[in-house]
């Protein structure tokens, strides 16, 4: 059986949405499984999208989850035997996901995060910008454009709303590169694709 090491990383998965952070996480995660490494993978309780036990990605992979709160929670809930924890949507977690996956890291565990880098308005989310400067191994996903079909690094809004966190997929984002990114108007954007 697989045991934990004394060195363990953090591998960060980011990017906007549309670019596959889901699915990487799940494909890696997968992968330990496979090994018969444990695994043991959360995300927030707010990402209700597609069920609250289960992480489903674009393309309709999946694997179980275990929803938590803040990231505090999430320390208390990794099992012993665990080596492989994989997050998803960590921007949707508190500030204390940067402590918190150090520490799984120094009792020996590989831990995976991914989540979106940047806001509907380019800026930096936190808590992954920082989370990515401290890891071991970072992994930058890039979407297509909607708008050009170029590589694509932001998330789009579509819909009107001043809310930082607004729940959705095709219905509410689109992945942009940076000359279509427009992160003002979104109701314009809306109506120049239509």
């Amino acid at each position: 059986m697989y045991r934990r090491g004394d060195r363990g990383w953090v591998e960060v998965i980011c990017g906007p949405m549309f670019s596959g952070k889901s699915e990487e996480l799940i494909r890696r995660v997968t992968r330990s499984k496979i090994a018969r490494i444990p695994v043991q993978v959360f995300k927030p309780v707010i990402d209700t999208r597609y069920g609250e036990t289960q992480i489903v990605s674009h393309s309709s992979l999946s694997v179980g989850a275990i929803p938590v709160p803040d990231a505090t929670t999430l320390l208390e809930m990794v099992e012993e035997i665990t080596v492989v924890v994989g997050v998803d949507e960590g921007q949707f977690l508190d500030d204390e996901l940067i402590d918190v996956t150090d520490i799984l890291a120094r009792s020996g565990r590989q831990v995976i995060v991914a989540g979106l880098d940047l806001d509907y308005l380019g800026r930096p989310f936190p808590p992954i910008p920082t989370l990515a400067a401290n890891s071991e191994y970072l992994t930058k996903m890039l979407a297509v454009c909607h708008r050009c079909g170029a590589p694509a690094g932001y998330t789009q809004r579509i819909i009107q709303s001043d809310e930082l966190v607004v729940l959705g997929a095709t219905d509410a984002y689109e992945a942009r590169c940076r000359l279509c990114f427009n992160p003002l108007e979104p109701e314009q954007t809306r109506l120049d694709v239509e």
